[in-house]
């Protein structure tokens, strides 16, 4: 077998680094930076105030996506859910809380779309109650039950009893039974017991848990679970 003949063939076959056939990388590259750099000049020359505004409009687009789907900043407007949040304070809701197989628990300070359920318009209150459980109110010490367990619930306004209205509810599933915080300032579940829905508030209609209070700026915390549901049974454990 002739080797070199055969290796001389195929040189001969391939494209030569010299030949107009060998498509120039680096020229394409330039090519689309340069129309990329075009496009880019002339929206910045077609917008009044140039690249201050287009930042400006970017910055905007991206606070947008934020608090669509990741993080929305919400006014407490009454003080309902004093002393954890106070009038006026601005608190983060996450809104990725929940989209992940997760579910609202006891303890959580929920906003949630209150149309059709509480009024028109968006609510924060604290989740006393989840699907299946039972909330009894009050105990011979004046406590609330939920699955015959008594609750601490130490995030109370100061001189508030845990409620003056006796209820004893059993809660649907994919719902939540919402109380404040300030139980002698707060319209919650209670008080929609007897209308359609009974008070209770379906999941879907949580925006997101309030994590943060951003402002003001001597307020601001991260804020936890308190630990007052970690007794509670699951429903159908309860024990009394």
């Amino acid at each position: 077998m002739d080797t070199e003949a055969q290796h001389t063939e195929r040189d001969r076959s391939s494209p030569s680094s010299d030949s107009g056939d060998v498509p120039n990388v680096a020229e394409a590259s330039e090519e689309t930076e340069e129309r990329s750099r075009s496009f880019f000049a002339s929206i910045v020359e077609w917008l009044p105030g140039g690249r201050l505004t287009l930042t400006f409009l970017l910055c905007m687009a991206s606070l947008l996506v934020v608090s669509t789907f990741v993080v929305q900043p919400f006014q407490i407007p009454s003080g309902s859910m004093e002393p954890a949040f106070r009038v006026g304070d601005r608190v983060l809701v996450n809104k990725l809380a929940y989209r992940f197989g997760s579910e609202p628990q006891r303890g959580d300070a929920v906003v949630f779309d209150g149309s059709g359920y509480f009024g028109d318009a968006d609510y924060i209150k604290r989740v006393v109650g989840t699907g299946g459980d039972r909330v009894v109110c009050c105990d011979k010490r004046g406590r609330i039950k939920v699955n015959g367990e008594p609750v601490e619930e130490p995030y109370l306004f100061e001189g508030d009893t845990p409620s003056q209205v006796p209820f004893d509810v059993v809660v649907p599933e994919d719902s939540l039974f919402l109380l404040g915080d300030h139980r002698s300032a707060s319209s919650d579940s209670r008080d929609h017991l007897g209308q359609p829905g009974g008070g209770m508030i379906p999941v879907d209609e949580v925006i997101g848990r309030a994590d943060w209070i951003a402002w003001p700026i001597g307020h601001w915390t991260s804020l936890k679970r308190p630990d007052s549901y970690a007794r509670v049974p699951a429903p159908g454990g309860a024990h009394g």
